[in-house]
């Protein structure tokens, strides 16, 4: 069976995933058989070099012409695009790929969510970030015990391309358009991390306390030009966060883009009544571990042929890098197209994230603590 692939968006998050997708039959043995189908999106000069660099043999500008002809619609495009196309491949059993956060607002994300309820197809979320080895490892290490009662987990996703007030405006300094800044950018793959890393001993995030902020409040359209027009930005620069968790650990969140020095600063510690760990994707190959009866932090590599994925890479000590991320996603999710099971994370799994982050934002305009709910 070769699955018909249509990828919605060539640009940042359409060359991850086609590279991905090129990967697959190279290290991954049993991967599914995939054909690169068509391509789509509105710049018909642009789209076919993107095709023809990316692997795809047709193209398409509109996503309704491209639905009746493939298997599986990646949606990699801007948020306020995740909604419409995904439910309308869904509705017609096409399985569907799309990038986080899972939709600009609660209520398009709880619509995606309750139309992958209704179908067999399959929906997932692209939170690469589970499938680092290093993450994976730690979850064995949580749900074995080994850090004990998990009191703690502080996360935090710093980076810096928008410490120049002369930065260009773009779409994701829109709230029509991308929902939310830092906090949906970047906060949803901390708080999905956290989920997916102590959610089955800790429970879920209860309620959370949020700030948010604006730095800079208009910015260019085109920063080469001195009479160019400003747009404003509506949405946050930065965001921090309190949450408790159902078992009555704590956490601590944040997010930047104006993290002057970072620039893609992805690190996640968990403090238990045992043990602690943290991770850095700085430092991918690696997890920092504190054992019980140690007196500090040692460094693992995570890199031997019976850590996950390791084995379908390099020889021990090799290490891989932020691509691969990509292609053990793909590897999962067309794995569970292709055998028609289960895949996690899941719309239903991008729309609690997004619950979240709707109650982080609400914290922040009501300046008290919000239940999840």
């Amino acid at each position: 069976m070769t699955l018909d692939i249509g990828v919605l968006g060539y640009r940042f998050m359409g060359e991850a995933h086609a590279n991905a997708l090129a990967r697959l039959p190279m290290f991954f043995s049993d991967a599914p058989e995939v054909n690169r189908h068509v391509l789509i999106g509105r710049d018909e000069h642009a789209l076919k070099n993107a095709a023809d660099q990316l692997g795809f043999t047709h193209t398409a500008t509109a996503w309704e012409d491209a639905l009746d002809e493939i298997d599986v619609f990646y949606n990699l495009g801007p948020n306020h695009v995740h909604a419409e196309p995904s439910i309308a491949a869904l509705e017609q059993d096409v399985s569907v790929f799309c990038e986080k956060p899972l939709a600009p607002t609660l209520s398009d994300a709880e619509r995606m969510a309750d139309a992958a309820r209704g179908t067999d197809a399959i929906a997932g979320i692209a939170f690469n970030y589970r499938y680092v080895p290093a993450i994976q490892y730690a979850r064995e290490l949580i749900a074995n015990g080994d850090l004990g009662e998990i009191n703690h987990v502080r996360a935090r996703y710093l980076q810096d391309w928008l410490v120049d007030p002369d930065a260009p405006w773009s779409w994701r300094s829109s709230k029509d358009l991308a929902g939310s800044g830092s906090l949906g950018d970047l906060g949803a793959h901390s708080i999905d991390l956290a989920r997916f890393l102590v959610g089955d001993v800790a429970g879920e995030i209860d309620r959370v306390s949020g700030h948010l902020q604006t730095f800079v409040e208009e910015r260019p359209v085109d920063p080469d030009d001195d009479d160019s027009e400003t747009r404003p930005v509506t949405v946050d620069d930065a965001y921090s966060a309190q949450v408790a968790f159902e078992s009555g650990a704590m956490g601590t969140f944040e997010a930047s883009r104006f993290a002057t020095g970072h620039k893609n600063d992805n690190t996640i510690e968990i403090n238990g009544s045992k043990g602690s760990l943290r991770f850095s994707l700085e430092r991918l190959n690696e997890l920092e571990l504190l054992e019980s009866g140690n007196r500090g932090f040692q460094t693992v590599m995570v890199t031997d042929p019976d850590d996950p994925y390791v084995d379908h890479w390099w020889p021990p000590g090799h290490v891989i890098g932020w691509e691969h991320t990509f292609v053990h996603e793909n590897y999962e999710f067309l794995t569970s197209v292709r055998d028609e099971t289960p895949y996690e994370p899941s719309f239903a799994d991008g729309c609690t994230v997004q619950r979240i982050l709707d109650a982080i934002e609400q914290s922040d305009e009501r300046a008290e603590w919000v239940s999840v709910e």
